[in-house]
């Protein structure tokens, strides 16, 4: 778990999205201090109304970037030009982006007592607790412990909690969603699914949450399955592979090699005509050569995954990995920016080739102004501007034409 500062300038909507920053980390089982020299990461959301300004978010990031391990840069001054911060030992990400490249690979943390929580129309439904994994990188095992599954009927009864409240879209959450149910002797995971799909009454979606490969792999083939079957499932699998290298997954102590995450990506291929893959990478671990981050690479290319998360790998206290002697921030700093950059074109390329696409959508939440965003089968985001003019909100369904993109969502209208 990390320790993140956080500092905003700017508007009403650069607030509202660091409140979002903060309300993930805060989800993530992070905490925040006060002051980036206390932090093992810090956060800054620009503006760059004037010129003036501009040159003081430059400043202020020279100066966390000197306090801190780890900086991200986000906001506008940074998505707008953010070629600006190249001599600055910081990576510059969409907001976004932020809470899970904080994250350094750990699995996500829910509090002891985590019960359901209904956010405007997203029920969030924990599932179980704790993980099988002992990631050499991870702190989050010292404070969850091995996976704890409660029965599937307790869990499909909290989602019809949350639909009868009012959700439109339930995300199953968890350190590792994959091995719900390894505890008890069973893999309970699609049939929870299932469960949640037949037995529930209503209109909404379900997104599955992190679900490592080493949990998944086991039982690709019947939630794969699963997923095929019902139209409630959005065809999304969040499964982080963190390396293209055997040798580096091996000193990272996971449960899973290059091989097995491969056959997932060609076992969901097979079963969904369309579906997104998310996964994350970890790039510059301290034992990752030249060669380890070009298999990297390969892997990115050849999976083509439209979620990427690109982690600079950062020492965790109390962790085996933070006794052994780093890479240099100015290796990973290149390494980043590479897979960054191979990130942004295979994106953007998947956005590309919606438009002039209807998809029905899930409207989930408000955007900036009077837009909202919304979400398709394969849980692409899609933002329609000018919302109002619709009559679109928040736990509405919808089909709209894809007119446009930027690199991580669409644009879309109303048919």
């Amino acid at each position: 778990m990390a320790r993140y500062h956080i500092e905003t300038y700017g508007c009403t909507s650069n607030r509202g999205e660091s409140r979002e920053i903060e309300r993930r980390l805060r989800d993530a089982g992070h905490r925040k201090v006060e002051g980036a020299g206390a932090a093992d990461v810090a956060i800054l959301n620009t503006c760059t109304v004037v010129e003036k300004t501009e040159r003081n978010m430059l400043r202020r990031a020279e100066e966390l970037a000197d306090e801190t391990a780890d900086l991200y840069v986000t906001g506008c001054m940074a998505l707008a030009q953010g070629g600006e911060f190249g001599d600055v030992d910081a990576e510059v990400l969409h907001w976004d982006e932020v809470p899970e490249a904080i994250t350094n690979g750990e699995c996500p943390t829910p509090t002891p007592d985590a019960e359901p929580i209904l956010d405007g129309v997203i029920g969030i439904l924990p599932i179980a607790r704790g993980c099988m994994s002992n990631c050499s990188y991870c702190i989050t095992k010292h404070a969850t412990g091995r996976v704890d599954s409660p029965p599937v009927e307790e869990n499909v009864e909290k989602a019809r909690a949350l639909v009868h409240a009012g959700a439109k879209e339930i995300r199953i959450t968890g350190q590792d969603t994959g091995v719900y149910g390894w505890d008890t002797g069973e893999r309970k995971l699609p049939e929870l699914l299932e469960r949640i799909c037949t037995e529930i009454e209503g209109d909404f979606r379900v997104r599955v949450g992190m679900a490592n490969p080493g949990g998944v792999h086991g039982i690709r083939e019947g939630l794969a399955e699963v997923f095929a079957a019902h139209d409630e499932l959005y065809n999304f699998l969040h499964a982080p592979v963190q390396s293209g290298s055997d040798e580096v997954l091996e000193h990272m102590r996971r449960q899973h090699r290059v091989e097995q995450y491969v056959e997932i990506v060609e076992t969901f291929d097979d079963y969904l005509d369309e579906w997104t893959l998310a996964t994350d990478f970890i790039v510059g671990y301290p034992t990752e050569d030249d060669a380890d981050h070009e298999m990297s690479m390969a892997l990115l290319r050849e999976t083509r995954p439209e979620k990427i998360n690109v982690t600079r790998f950062s020492k965790r206290p109390g962790t085996d990995a933070a006794d052994l002697k780093g890479l240099g921030g100015t290796l990973k700093k290149e390494r980043s920016k590479e897979m960054s950059a191979a990130k942004r074109e295979i994106v953007a390329e998947a956005y590309e080739s919606m438009v002039g696409d209807e998809r029905d959508v899930l409207v989930t939440e408000q955007g900036t102004g009077d837009s909202v965003k919304c979400y398709d089968s394969a849980y692409r985001q899609i933002i329609v501007q000018n919302a109002p003019e619709y009559g679109l909100e928040p736990g509405d369904f919808a089909t709209v034409e894809v007119t446009g993109h930027q690199t991580m969502y669409a644009f879309g209208e109303p048919v």
